[in-house]
């Protein structure tokens, strides 16, 4: 099972049907994966601060969507970070995913000029940005067919149609 920490600004607060939406697209796209363990942070924010992270580590200085920050991928200069053997095996351990950030603003507009619902969209962004913790891309036009299958895939799962 996923563990999954979620943190609202305190000026765009979600419904708990909408908390608990973002927990179930993440648990069904971790089925789906084959992943049984594992650790994943999702901070809900605003345009002014994804547009600071999107600048300072994207270098664009305008908001997005979603953003995701893997653990696993290091950075220049950056070292691996190790346990302390604890006498347990690795699989024991959840595997430490990284963080989606979402822009709730930016989710409500596409919602709109995609019309359809704001589930839907939130939803879309969980899963894309959990996806990309998980390795995915869309860099190439093969990328790109994968990944948006499978987000397709886990929407559809979970009754998120367009």
């Amino acid at each position: 099972m996923l563990d999954v920490d979620i943190m609202e600004d305190e000026s765009f607060q979600l419904t708990p049907e909408q908390i608990e939406l973002i927990d179930r697209v993440l648990q069904k796209a971790a089925e789906l994966e084959g992943l049984k363990k594992g650790e994943v942070s999702v901070s809900l924010v605003g345009d002014e601060e994804i547009q600071q992270l999107n600048k300072e580590y994207r270098g664009i200085n305008r908001p997005t969507d979603v953003l995701s920050f893997a653990i696993e991928e290091m950075g220049e200069g950056e070292d691996m970070i190790y346990f302390e053997e604890s006498g347990q095996e690795a699989e024991d351990y959840p595997a430490l995913l990284g963080d989606i950030i979402i822009s709730i603003p930016r989710a409500m507009k596409q919602a709109e000029e995609y019309n359809h619902s704001f589930e839907r969209e939130l939803g879309f962004l969980v899963v894309h940005g959990f996806l990309h913790l998980l390795g995915y891309d869309h860099q190439t036009e093969e990328e790109e067919k994968k990944m948006f299958s499978r987000q397709e895939e886990v929407l559809q799962a979970i009754h998120l149609f367009r």
